[in-house]
């Protein structure tokens, strides 16, 4: 077994370190959600925790972690007599993002079931994290069936395993723990909601602390043993810390002053639901009794709403996490006048947790929004054919989008194998069953008419002489479902002078934000293409997060030629990569534009010959027609004929018509193909 590095060791992070032990000291606090960027310690510190949790006593010989003392009566190694244990150390169970839902919650032997009438389970990770740290790196990344089941595990502190009329049950409750990076995209809101503390991450910019992280790390590379016996001491001190706080938490008062506070701070955020106000409660309570303190004090509720409340006030993927501080010191101060918790906050030196120990910090997530590209520079919006400007008299700012709307679904015809999501149709685990086939590796889902029908005519070869069936691993069937999966939609907008009207690209930009939070919901990917003057550029590769996508968007330039064939060859390009990336997931490429070229030699004819090399690999495309004016050339139009696809008008885009659009490119293709 390795050696994990210290938790004492890990340098700066103190919000991070805070939220873990306060956890640590009270596990009804509902766990942490870490975000940040990649090589910040999330992962480092939350495994160095479990060397720091107390250890746990379990019934002899139970693979459920039974308490001796109110073992639990649905556990399936039981029933157990209370009386003594065992004592073990706590366990920090790891969820890999691509587990099957079987390694998760478990699995039965079917067979053995069929025909014997045993429940014959084999515990899953929810088992092995009970009364520990289920820990899940990369947590946005999970797959939404695991989410699923993690939801309700949290929800009821049980597992329910399922399978064809029998059913298994057992205690699943344990500390959620998720890392993630924002940039590969968002969760979903009901996962969120279950992490009871968040905080962002970030690498220090003080050449100082970065250089002692290097030299810390550097030593524990080259001894681990030896530099966790440096710390070790340091460790010791923690883990009694923690010890101390657990016994004196349940002295620990939190006073009406204090609970007006917290019931005041939630409402002033206008959070929703009522478990912000909670958390912040039970966080509260934890503060105080790792403080060494048994009143709850302003200044806890205040670090409570910081740790509690950024993640619960984002009312779209779109807003960014964090708190108004000043309002929140406005609102405490309001309701903590006449509050019997509602002193001044300061408790005094004597009071105070060393600052430079271990969850000393002040407890401030930051405050900033995703990182943009930068300032970048207006573009003049010069008429067709101009040349491109980046600064000068006539500058002007890009448009901003217009107001999001909802959209109706958008789905790629046919039926595919792609990543699980919700959008069009696919092969999958999970959806309904559709037939059944002889199992491929491990049993998942048993497909039971069809197992029956297969074992039934050898009954009475197999010697059949009770009331059991007889049945034998090759009569088993597995069920074959159809579910959704999630797709890639490629935006390919537009961006030269001839569209540089402020009022068309901010209804473009609508559009695409729009699908970009439909995207989010239903687990897609999204890229955007641009063109103008002479180059076509990727403004986004394809990717899940919205915050990324949204600030580059908004700060989108226009002017110049039209270069539509090279922004068509780059759609090609970018699917090219993707697919070899990610083979399985489908596409759809939305054109903007209104079909005028003017970019290159030939421009026109290059075009043409572009848009039929995406015809001839089959791609699903939309052409939305931005042409304005009393006289219209239709050219969108025949360049929807050159991919195959359909065209409409920038209105019909926002007038609900874009549910149609693919069943339209369905038809053009079949009509291409007759």
């Amino acid at each position: 077994m390795s050696t994990p590095f210290p938790f004492t060791a890990v340098v700066g992070q103190d919000d991070l370190r805070l939220a873990l032990l306060l956890n640590a000291v009270s596990p009804a606090v509902g766990g942490v959600l870490v975000r940040g960027e990649k090589g910040t310690a999330k992962s480092t510190a939350v495994r160095a925790l479990s060397a720091l949790l107390p250890d746990v006593a379990v019934v002899p010989g139970c693979r459920f972690s039974c308490d001796p003392a109110a073992p639990d009566p649905s556990c399936p190694d039981g029933p157990h007599e209370p009386g003594a244990g065992v004592s073990r150390p706590a366990r920090m169970v790891e969820l890999p993002v691509g587990a099957s839902e079987d390694r998760l919650v478990g699995a039965l032997d079917i067979e053995r079931a069929l025909a014997e009438g045993v429940k014959a389970f084999e515990p899953g990770l929810l088992a092995d994290a009970h009364r520990g740290i289920l820990y899940v790196d990369e947590v946005n990344l999970l797959h939404d069936h695991l989410v699923d089941l993690l939801l309700d595990a949290a929800a009821m502190g049980a597992s329910y395993v399922e399978r064809e009329g029998v059913s298994v049950r057992h205690a699943a409750r344990f500390l959620l723990v998720g890392t993630m990076n924002p940039e590969e995209g968002e969760l979903r809101p009901q996962l969120l909601d279950r992490f009871g503390l968040t905080v962002e991450v970030a690498a220090s910019r003080e050449p100082g602390q970065r250089v002692e992280v290097v030299r810390r790390r550097l030593a524990y590379d080259d001894d681990p043993a030896g530099f966790a016996a440096r710390w070790a001491e340091e460790e010791a001190a923690v883990r009694a810390r923690i010890v101390a706080a657990r016994e004196l938490l349940p002295s620990v008062r939190l006073g009406d002053g204090a609970l007006r506070q917290i019931a005041a701070t939630c409402a002033a955020f206008e959070v929703d639901g009522m478990r912000a106000d909670i958390v912040m409660a039970r966080t509260a309570t934890a503060l105080a009794a790792w403080a060494g303190r048994t009143d709850v004090l302003a200044e806890d509720v205040r670090q409570a709403a910081l740790l509690a409340l950024p993640h619960r006030r984002r009312r779209n993927p779109f807003d960014a996490p964090g708190l108004d501080e000043d309002k929140l010191d406005e609102t405490l101060e309001q309701f903590g006048e006449s509050g019997d918790s509602g002193d001044s906050g300061d408790s005094g030196d004597d009071d105070d947790p060393d600052p430079d120990g271990p969850g000393g910090g002040g407890g401030r997530p930051p405050q900033d929004g995703p990182a943009g590209d930068g300032d970048t520079p207006a573009q003049t919006e010069s008429g067709e054919g101009g040349p491109s400007q980046t600064s000068g008299v006539g500058e002007q700012s890009p448009a901003r989008a217009s107001e999001p709307f909802r959209t109706k679904v958008l789905t790629v015809p046919g039926l595919g194998d792609g990543a699980a999501g919700r959008r069009s149709r696919a092969r999958t685990e999970h959806g309904r069953t559709t037939g059944a086939r002889r199992p491929q590796g491990a049993l998942t889902k048993l497909h039971l008419a069809a197992t029956v029908q297969a074992a039934a005519p050898h009954q009475r070869a197999r010697g059949r002489s009770g009331p059991g069936l007889v049945v034998r691993r090759d009569d088993l069937r597995q069920a074959t479902r159809e579910g959704r999966e999630g797709n890639l939609v490629l935006f390919v907008v537009d961006a030269s002078g001839s569209m540089a009207a402020r009022q068309r690209m901010s209804a473009v930009k609508g559009a695409v934000l729009s699908l970009l939070l439909d995207a989010y919901q239903r687990r897609d990917k999204v890229g955007l293409v641009t063109f103008r003057g002479s180059a076509a550029d990727v403004a986004l590769p394809p990717t899940s997060s919205v915050d990324a996508a949204a600030v580059r968007l908004e700060s989108l330039p226009t002017g110049g030629r039209t270069p539509l064939a090279a922004g068509l060859l780059k759609a090609h390009d970018v699917l090219r990569v993707e697919r070899l990336r990610d083979p399985a997931r489908r596409p759809l490429v939305v054109v903007v534009t209104d079909g005028r070229a003017t970019g290159g030699p030939e421009p026109v004819a290059l075009a043409g010959r572009a848009a039929r090399l995406l015809a001839a690999e089959g791609v699903a495309a939309v052409v939305v027609d931005c042409e304005s004016g009393p006289v219209r050339l239709g050219l969108a139009g025949q360049l929807a004929d050159e991919l195959g696809g359909t065209a409409v008008t920038l209105d019909e885009l926002r007038a609900d018509s874009i549910a149609g659009l693919v069943r339209d490119v369905q038809g053009a293709g079949k009509r291409r193909a007759a």
